[in-house]
């Protein structure tokens, strides 16, 4: 979230290249990480990683500006030789997978990866700014001292008892500020706490050295925020430790996504900060810290973006950053998969500016040619080329006539039009075993393939057919073969049974579908912004499935013992009548049938009293 720092895994990481500010570096929802070039307004390079769908990325920061030597150069003379300027070169990204991945804007590749430290996703990533260290902070409470020369962890200790969600080092580099729910600053030379700060109830996010003065001297102050929390809290250092709570706060209209800041060097000199929140507005702050402040701080200046409509549309601004006129700000807004940048000049004497712009016209998509690595395959005339996939993954290729031509006609296949497809998913010619000797069992990719086309055309008839099949290895192998596009399509659809009453048939089926996409695109749809509201219906009826099993299965337990004691009671109160009536009826005998039960003889009374004890029994049997 900090300009130069780490963001937190909530938001889409947005990250200006220090000093010159030439680059925009973004993760959008595919997983991809874009540099943008703010001066041409180009995409200066674009980078997927190997495992960018099952490893998003969660946090990305820009490591110190360095000389660059891009290729080999002649040896200068001294005449010749000129003052090399410092370019920003590595930026360190963090993944859900725990792994950190340094890119090197120079090479146009991956410079290295660091892993084996980490046991849950990474938070945050923050650069020394003197030496090749790199602090990492996870979701497994752990803080990890990377070296960059020999790529491997040179200290790890653990922060807290939560997650370390934001990391800050000191302009000096010799304090560490580390959060999860409480703030702790910790001295890098004994990795021991130097002090603790309490204040937020919620996760810290952002965590930002406002001054440069040492703490021995009581004008050391950082600013940190948290997550839904829409006030930025300023924290003093003093040399005493009465450091309790936070002596100033700026307010915002909503919780802090990215802060740039130009730092103060002495009391009189004046603290710059640009906020941009996650409703899309910007505050900008001039404030001299000097000692507390009672009052909450509101913004010298807001400025919000909308279209040029008739009916305005608020445009969202995603970065923002000081330049070094007070009035100057470099502003990136629009979307993440193809952002704006523009320097405007800002009158900060009005309290509230609105920009109005047109987006529409704006945008331009242009790769640069000197990086581009893709390249375009020299295929004849005559061929078709389809790329393996899906619809919208394939397109064929127009080549020019150049070479043989090298297929042969035998290899010609016909491709199978949808009805017939349709006609090998019929369940009635398909035993339970598998499919029958005498027609073609229909394979995965025709699965996959009609899906798409189904959820495209909303075709109920061949989601149907394709929704029917009960196959277990089949549906993981068409859910993993569909593209990204087709995934929340495909939620929605299975989800309708959910909500219908009356299908639970249907639900049953639809249950299968719902665990494979589950599986297969779970780092996808948690990218989405705006899931809960697509996929909302479903979450809340899934909950409230949930609780009502929690109430059904108490019921069940209680119904069960109830109904257990009830028939206890009744076998007992059974018998006990039963063993009554026999001894009544035993009284009842006159003197001489007493003796004839006592006589060798009693065989002969046995089948009349066998009979009255049964006929008894039977009466209550049938009373209860």
């Amino acid at each position: 979230m900090a300009a130069d720092g780490g963001s937190s895994s909530l938001q889409l990481p947005c990250v200006f290249s220090p000093k010159s500010r030439q680059f925009l570096a973004l993760c959008a929802q595919d997983g991809r990480l874009r540099i943008w070039n703010t001066d041409s307004k180009t995409l200066h390079q674009e980078y997927v990683p190997s495992a960018h769908l099952s490893a998003t990325c969660t946090c990305i920061a820009w490591g110190p500006c360095r000389t660059v030597k891009e290729g080999p150069q002649r040896k200068k003379r001294k005449s010749e030789a000129v003052q090399v300027e410092e370019k920003a070169d590595l930026l360190a990204m963090g993944t859900a997978a725990g792994t950190v991945l340094i890119y090197s804007t120079a090479k146009g590749a991956l410079h290295c990866t660091l892993d084996g430290a980490h046991s849950g996703g990474v938070n945050c990533v923050q650069w020394h700014p003197e030496e090749s260290l790199l602090y990492s902070g996870s979701d497994d409470t752990n803080i990890v001292e990377w070296d960059l020369q020999t790529g491997k962890t040179r200290s790890k200790w653990k922060a807290d008892h939560a997650a370390v969600t934001s990391l800050c080092v000191s302009p000096d580099g010799k304090l560490l500020l580390s959060a999860g729910h409480i703030i702790k600053m910790w001295d890098l030379d004994t990795k021991e706490v130097y002090r603790k700060f309490t204040g937020h109830s919620t996760a810290v996010t952002t965590l930002r050295f406002a001054t440069t003065r040492p703490p021995d001297s009581n004008g050391l102050y950082f600013l940190s925020g948290a997550a839904h929390d829409r006030l930025l809290s300023v924290w003093q250092v003093r040399e005493d430790g009465k450091d309790k709570n936070s002596v100033v706060s700026f307010t915002l209209t909503d919780e802090p996504q990215h802060i740039d800041l130009v730092t103060s060097n002495s009391k009189e000199e004046a603290v710059r900060l640009a906020v941009v929140c996650k409703d899309g507005q910007l505050h900008l702050f001039e404030h001299f810290l000097n000692g507390p402040c009672k009052k909450p701080l509101s913004p010298s200046c807001t400025v919000q973006m909308s279209d040029t409509k008739e009916s305005p549309i608020p445009i969202p601004l995603l970065a923002a950053v000081l330049g070094a006129d007070t009035r100057t700000v470099m502003l990136a807004y629009g979307s993440h998969l193809q952002p704006v940048m523009e320097k405007v000049e800002i009158n900060t004497a009005e309290r509230h500016v609105c920009l109005t712009r047109d987006v529409q016209t704006t945008l331009s998509l242009s790769m640069e040619t000197t990086v581009s690595k893709v390249k375009t395959p020299i295929v004849n005339a005559k061929s078709k080329v389809l790329v393996p996939g899906l619809p919208g993954h394939k397109a064929p290729l127009k080549g020019t006539s150049q070479g043989s031509e090298k297929r042969k006609k035998d290899t010609d296949t016909k491709e199978m039009s949808i009805a017939e497809r349709l006609g090998e998913i019929d369940l009635s010619t398909v035993s339970e075993k598998g499919a029958s000797k005498g027609t073609a069992s229909l394979t995965t990719d025709n699965f996959a393939v009609l899906l798409v086309q189904g959820l495209e055309s909303n075709d109920a008839s061949i989601l149907n057919k394709v929704f029917q099949t009960r196959k277990e290895m089949v549906i993981k192998k068409t859910v993993a073969r569909l593209p990204l596009s087709a995934v929340l399509p495909l939620v929605e659809e299975v989800s309708v049974p959910f909500m219908v009453k009356k299908q639970h048939f249907v639900a049953a089926l639809m249950v299968r579908w719902l665990k494979a996409v589950l599986m297969h695109h779970t780092s996808y749809l948690a990218s989405l912004p705006d899931l809960v509201t697509q996929l909302g219906v479903l979450y809340h009826m899934i909950e409230s499935r949930v609780k009502m099993f929690h109430k059904l299965t108490k019921l069940d337990g209680k119904l069960y013992l109830l109904m257990t004691q009830v028939s206890a009671n009744i076998c007992s109160v059974v018998h006990s009548i039963i063993s009554f009536n026999l001894t009544s009826q035993e009284l009842s005998l006159s003197h001489k049938e007493r003796m004839s039960l006592s006589s060798p003889h009693f065989c002969s009374y046995t089948p009349g009293s066998c009979e009255a004890v049964k006929t008894q029994a039977e009466k209550f049997e049938c009373c209860f």
